[in-house]
Parts: structure tokens; C-alpha cells; sequence
């Protein structure tokens, strides 16, 4: 399992943590991120509504950003896109055939994403989602070998399919932008570390992004303060970013990479953690019998896609040797289906 960062004072709780295998409730595939919203900014990094034009150029990448009444998409709001592409990449993984249509379950989404699943963060779910529809794009950036220049929401449309007695949302469907999804079907994303939803601050979030895009799997990665800030998308001043960087530095809680600075006003970022790559395809063989007894669980599910988030779980936390892995697999269902009642 990647490792989760023991001083835990900058960070997020772990408001979720994964306990016993067999009956875990974490049903997220391994996170993924698009590089083409890794490299360059799109979201706002403003903890209030933002409702500025953003525009960026750099080498031939051309970016402008329009808000809606509601504000611009924030790079919280971005949770929502980076579980969707995780769950489109393990049905891929697993053979499956997907589509730029999703149907998820809110409250998997929230566990996922390490948030609260109280009644107001689901009213903060469905305001993230309308700003992810209402903010608007125009760019000439490449996704899946396609160049054109086009305008586009990060999110076409989304709807609330099933409320709960007290009206909140249960069920939701997303339909991303073509855009995103021949990001996805190229498979030009990376894996993050799961810790990235536990950074609290918007910029830290930002920075980890830049560094997991440019800095990978090599040993370290320079970059100055000037480019950084430029890439960050962030609105602060020189000064205060510098700042804020160096505070950064200090907590060395970046997940993955460890944070310098080197003369020049330069930054470096130095890889510090393996980062997970790949599905879990060599997980053990389950029996036939065993899909028999899953559908039994849970009536009418797709026990194959079941199957590919135990697997995606199962790799996520460092292929760990099962005693039975048929009945890890039940109590992965079952788990999740008492998460549904």
C-alpha cells in the first residue's frame, strides 16, 4: 500500500481509512488524473466563488476559462472528474466497454475522495457539480493525438437520478466532455497517491500535480518559481507564492515528492515514494461458484465490475497475500451492499 504520511497535522484525516480487507468499504478504483489538467491550470485554487476570465499561454497552448453565475470550477471540484476517469480506466483495465456517460453512487464518491458524508457535503457535491457544467473552456490543448480548437464544459451535463426520503442525492449520471474522455480512452493519465485527498489547501494540491506530471518516476525534477507560478494558475503574488512554497517545504508533507530550494530561485522536487502503476490483474483467481454467491449479495449488479474494483483495491493496497481471496471478494460486496441499503 502506498504509504499514508504518519504526521498527519497539515493534512486531512483519514476520514475513511481502510480497516480489516475482508470487510472493507472503500470502493474507489486506483485515483487517475488526465496530464492535459495536470500540466496546465484550468481550476480555480480560490477557496471563495471566482468568477474571473482566466487566460494562459505557454509554448503553443493556448487556455481561456469562463465562469458560470456559480463561479469557476475549483480544484476541489476536480475530486469528481479524477473519480470518474479512475472508474472509466478499471472498467478499461477489465475489458469492459465504457462510455462518456457514468452512473455513480454519491455516497462512493464521497468515501473516495476522503469527504464527509453528512448532509452538507452532499449539498457541496451537487454545487461542484454545477460548477463543473457551467465552466466553460476554449483551448487549442491536445488530447488523444486530437488538436483543435474548441470550446467545451468539463462536465456535459449531469442529473440527480435517485434521492433519498430526506432529498438527498444517491444516485447520479455524468456525461463528460469529449474532451476528457479521449483523454481517457488514449490513456494519457497518471496515478496519483491517494493522500492527494487529504491535502487541505487548494495550492498544495496544485503543486502535487505539477510535480506527478513533470517529475514522474525520475529522481527529481528543477523548475523556477517564476514557470511554477505561471503553471499553478495561482493569483497571488510573486512574493506571498514564494511564501506559500516555502511553507510547503517546511511541512514535507507533499505526497510522493520531497520539496527543495536550490539558489536561482529555483525549485526541486525529488521523488520520494513509489507510486502505484497498473491494474490488478495478477490478483488471485476466484472461482466460478463465487460470482454465483456475489449476485446473491447483490441482485442484478454487474459482479465483473465488482470484481475489477476488488481488484483495483486489492492492488492499491500492496497486493497483500489473502488467506481466501473468494472470501475477501464476498466481503468486498458485501460491504458494498450494505453501503446501498
Amino acid at each position: 500500500m502506498q504509504r499514508s504520511i504518519a504526521n498527519a497535522g497539515p493534512l486531512l484525516p483519514d476520514r475513511h481509512r481502510q480497516g480489516d480487507f475482508f470487510l472493507c468499504d472503500l470502493f474507489d478504483a486506483i485515483p487517475k488524473d488526465d496530464m492535459a489538467t495536470m500540466e496546465h491550470p484550468i481550476f480555480s485554487l480560490s477557496t471563495r466563488p471566482d468568477r474571473r476570465i482566466l487566460r494562459y499561454a505557454h509554448n503553443d497552448v493556448q487556455i481561456e476559462v469562463t465562469p458560470s453565475v456559480k463561479g469557476l470550477a475549483t480544484i476541489h471540484d476536480k475530486d469528481i472528474l479524477i473519480y470518474c476517469i479512475s472508474q472509466l480506466m478499471a472498467a478499461l483495465n477489465a475489458g469492459k466497454t465504457v462510455s462518456r456517460r457514468l452512473h455513480l453512487r454519491a455516497h462512493d464518491l464521497l468515501i473516495a475522495t476522503n469527504r464527509e458524508t453528512s448532509g452538507d457535503a452532499y449539498r457541496r457535491l451537487k454545487e461542484a457539480f454545477e460548477r463543473l457544467a457551467g465552466t466553460r473552456i476554449t483551448t487549442n490543448l491536445e488530447t488523444g493525438a486530437h488538436e483543435v480548437t474548441s470550446g467545451f464544459g468539463l462536465i456535459e451535463s449531469w442529473e440527480i437520478v435517485r434521492h433519498a426520503r430526506g432529498g438527498r442525492m444517491v444516485s447520479v449520471a455524468v456525461t463528460l466532455s469529449e474532451w476528457l474522455f479521449r483523454a481517457v480512452m488514449s490513456k494519457s493519465v497518471l496515478t496519483l497517491s491517494r493522500d492527494y485527498f487529504r491535502l487541505r489547501k487548494p495550492l498544495e494540491r496544485r503543486i502535487y500535480e505539477i510535480a506527478r506530471k513533470h517529475c514522474g518516476r525520475q529522481d527529481s525534477w528543477r523548475v523556477s518559481v517564476d514557470l511554477l507560478l505561471k503553471k499553478s494558475g495561482s493569483a497571488s503574488p510573486r512574493r506571498v507564492f514564494r511564501k506559500m512554497l516555502r511553507d510547503m517545504i517546511a511541512a514535507g508533507h507533499l505526497p510522493d515528492y520531497e520539496m527543495t530550494e536550490e539558489p536561482g530561485d529555483m525549485i526541486r522536487f525529488s521523488l520520494r515514494d513509489a507510486v502505484i502503476e497498473g491494474s490488478a490483474r495478477n490478483a488471485p483467481v476466484l472461482r466460478p461458484e463465487t460470482f454465483e454467491d456475489a449476485l446473491r449479495l447483490m441482485p442484478g449488479s454487474d459482479v465483473y465490475a465488482l470484481e475489477a474494483d476488488w481488484r483495483a483495491f486489492w492492488a492499491a493496497s500492496g497486493h497483500p497475500r489473502l488467506r481466501s481471496a473468494d472470501a475477501a471478494f464476498l466481503g468486498f460486496v458485501r460491504a458494498r451492499a450494505d453501503a446501498d441499503r
